[in-house]
């Protein structure tokens, strides 16, 4: 019998690594907080040698953690409620090798031969978790804050990781958002939809996510351009119609932030270079609140 898939939920901020110790003293006032101890991660991502899942948008890895072995495979899903909505089946295993049975019984099985599965990168990191919860007036909200830092490995090439994530385990939705914008008052950030995945796709030489930004460019059109701008460490291209944008903008509340984010937009610098001083990550946020553009 296949197994169920969950429904993760997650806002995905990148940082920059300086700004990591300050980011966690901002988050450990939230209420409710409780850290566990840092934990080493190793991640072993698998794909065929056509790149079959890179395609497909799917994920495969095989994790380590301590002595226990999981591996997961991930959709990549859409954005509601300012983050990632995606499928996701787990399992534990008993040792790093990948377990063919299991995916057999996933969607992924009808759509590449299992047997020409092959590592194709790594991201490690030290992950420092936060539990927050917050108190409503029918059920409390509990989220998983996971503070990362590390790098992906593609043969000799390696990138830089830097993120804190915010998942949802119970509870309002609304919730990731809020924590991250109040993270947004303390350190700048960055609404990052490119996942580690991507990222080490990208460094192993697959072609990346163009920064498409043609027609009527919607919050997460816009998103997903500025994300694939940072990934190629690009300029953002010219945009034809951000009507939709301002409006958005608008309900946000943040028209003006928009129009000088806009105005940096333009002058032609990388994305990544334009993070630094706040006002990317709170306009995104911002925006990321409003529905139906």
């Amino acid at each position: 019998m296949a197994q169920d898939a969950n429904v993760e939920l997650e806002v995905k901020l990148t940082l920059d690594p300086q700004d990591l110790g300050r980011a966690k003293a901002a988050l450990e006032t939230l209420t409710g907080c409780e850290t566990a101890p840092p934990v080493v991660l190793r991640n072993i991502y698998y794909d065929t040698p056509g790149f079959t899942l890179n395609r497909e948008r799917m994920a495969l890895r095989v994790r380590q953690k301590g002595s226990r072995f999981i591996q997961t495979l991930k959709t990549r899903g859409d954005f509601v409620d300012g983050g990632h909505r995606r499928m996701e089946w787990e399992w534990l295993l008993e040792s790093a090798e990948l377990d063919l049975a299991l995916l057999a019984e996933t969607p992924l099985g009808d759509q590449v031969s299992l047997d020409q599965l092959k590592p194709v990168f790594e991201t490690n990191f030290e992950r420092q978790v936060l539990m927050a919860t917050e108190s409503g007036s029918d059920r409390d909200t509990l989220v998983e804050v996971a503070i990362d830092q590390g790098r992906i490995l593609s043969g000799d090439q390696l990138s830089a990781l830097s993120e804190i994530e915010f998942e949802l385990k119970s509870g309002n939705p609304s919730a990731l958002r809020d924590m991250a914008v109040k993270l947004a008052e303390s350190v700048p950030v960055f609404l990052n939809v490119i996942s580690k995945a991507e990222q080490g796709y990208h460094l192993a030489g697959v072609e990346s996510p163009f920064p498409e930004s043609t027609g009527d460019l919607n919050v997460y059109g816009f998103f997903h351009c500025l994300s694939a701008c940072w990934l190629r460490r690009v300029a953002f291209p010219s945009v034809a119609d951000i009507s939709r944008l301002r409006r958005a903008a608008v309900t946000a509340g943040v028209s003006e932030d928009f129009e000088r984010l806009f105005t940096q937009l333009h002058s032609g610098r990388p994305v990544n270079e334009l993070v630094a001083d706040g006002l990317m990550g709170r306009v995104q946020l911002a925006l990321a609140g409003v529905q139906g553009f």
